[in-house]
């Protein structure tokens, strides 16, 4: 596929993600759910990003030239529009969002009407009918048969009230001082109100989103202004989301941040000692540091890997019966509250960790050494098949020789590759690491 990456369809808007591509694409979808409709609905939310205006109408467009009602529910939580899809029974939901990326990229995202993101066999059949021009001609409807747009701006009641059942209601948040940062995103609104209503003293960054400053210097991907945050205001916690607030990252009263796999693995192990962890282990990525593997085999439990991406960590929790994974980097799955990613959803049930153990937070989410692990982007003029890489099987056997685990994959939504090293002695991961970066550049950049 060309259209579709690893999380629907993501680049620069006004390029790749122009309005003319929208159309074209909500028509494709419109078409494909056409077959599955009950209720003739599709539910389409975005982030805060200006080029969203423009996709969203176009958006909008495609689908009603098609028959499609569409509810337009404005800036909410990715999240939040699986969850609103279901419940209020449509037969789709669109997310118009680049997550984590900066404000001039844009993209869609497709969830199915239980409010699960699309498979790659469906996202498949999208994409051949967005190619075929005669399909796309005739699907077209007149008179009665055009659909309609409302927006509806009080939904955000519903979500809130979903995502503070799944807190316990024997504790409270009260004495805890959280800071939140909203990463000038979808998640700004939502955030702030969920954590005050139950109880917590609430310092807001990041809330104040002008339409370009989404994810910039801000929110989980930038870190370190919350720490900053963090320590000036004394805080118990810190909160970082990202722009479609479906991650979350997290940093401790003394400003250093959660490492991802030791949060997961404290939080899977708190589900099993409650009986709530369905399955023997949780998922994770092949990203996962192996310390990981080893601290939940010491608690009995297994973990089982992924290929990168939360919809394949959800797929594999199906395959599994299992209700808990993620991503080290930030998506988090308790399937029993979510379908996807939700980083306020995560952040409370790690609350609620917290204020159960009575620990503070760099106690309590810091179970075990992690190996030492690298992580390198490159920018690369073309994704070219590894298997057509003279001397990469070279690279990989020394790697494997020096006793370390590697991964090198592309990025599903940027011209980047990734290069992750893990191994126990620091200094010979670093040398190979600087050697896996000088062949990937004299033979991809």
């Amino acid at each position: 596929m060309t259209l579709f990456g690893t999380d629907g369809v993501r680049g620069e808007a006004g390029k790749k993600v122009n309005a003319v591509n929208a159309m074209k694409l909500a028509m494709a979808t419109g078409i494909y759910f056409k077959q599955f409709a009950k209720t003739n609905k599709i539910l389409v939310g975005k982030d805060t990003r200006r080029s969203g205006y423009m996709i969203e109408n176009a958006i909008v467009s495609g689908l009603t030239a098609v028959g499609f009602d569409v509810i337009q529910i404005g800036p909410m939580p990715t999240p939040a529009i699986a969850f609103l899809t279901e419940n209020m029974r449509c037969d789709a939901g669109i997310m118009i969002s680049a997550s984590h990326n900066p404000y001039y990229d844009n993209g869609i995202k497709f969830f199915d009407g239980e409010g699960n993101k699309l498979n790659r066999d469906e996202e498949e059949k999208i994409e051949a009918i967005y190619e075929d021009d005669e399909a796309i001609e005739s699907a077209q409807v007149t008179g009665k048969l055009i659909g309609k747009s409302k927006r509806i701006d009080d939904v955000i009641g519903r979500y809130i009230v979903h995502i503070k059942n799944s807190f316990p209601r024997s504790l409270t948040l009260s004495g805890k001082r959280v800071v939140i940062d909203c990463a000038n995103g979808a998640g700004y609104i939502v955030g702030p109100t969920i954590f005050q209503e139950l109880g917590a003293d609430v310092v807001v960054i990041g809330d104040k989103p002008d339409g370009f400053n989404i994810n910039e210097g801000c929110g989980a991907m930038y870190p370190e202004n919350l720490a900053k945050v963090v320590l000036e205001s004394r805080a118990d916690v810190g909160i970082a989301l990202d722009g479609d607030a479906d991650r979350l990252v997290m940093v401790d009263e003394k400003g250093e941040v959660i490492d991802g796999d030791k949060l997961m693995g404290v939080l899977a192990v708190h589900l099993k000692n409650q009986g709530e962890l369905k399955g023997d282990g949780m998922v994770a990525t092949v990203m996962s540091n192996q310390g990981l593997d080893e601290y939940l085999s010491s608690q009995g439990l297994k973990l089982y890997r992924s290929a990168v991406g939360d919809k394949n960590v959800v797929k594999m929790m199906q395959d599994k019966g299992i209700n808990f994974g993620g991503e080290q980097s930030g998506h988090i799955i308790f399937s029993d509250y979510a379908k996807t990613g939700d980083g306020i959803s995560s952040a409370l049930q790690a609350l609620a960790y917290l204020v159960g153990t009575g620990k503070k937070a760099s106690e309590a989410f810091n179970p075990y050494v992690s190996y030492p692990q690298m992580l390198v982007n490159l920018l690369v003029e073309e994704k070219r098949a590894f298997e057509t890489i003279e001397g990469l099987d070279v690279i990989k056997a020394k790697v494997e020789r020096l006793g370390m685990r590697h991964l090198f994959r592309y990025s599903g939504t940027e011209n980047k590759i990734r290069l992750l090293l893990e191994g126990e002695d620091e200094e010979k991961l670093e040398a190979m690491m600087e050697e896996c970066v000088r062949f990937f550049k004299g033979t991809l950049v």
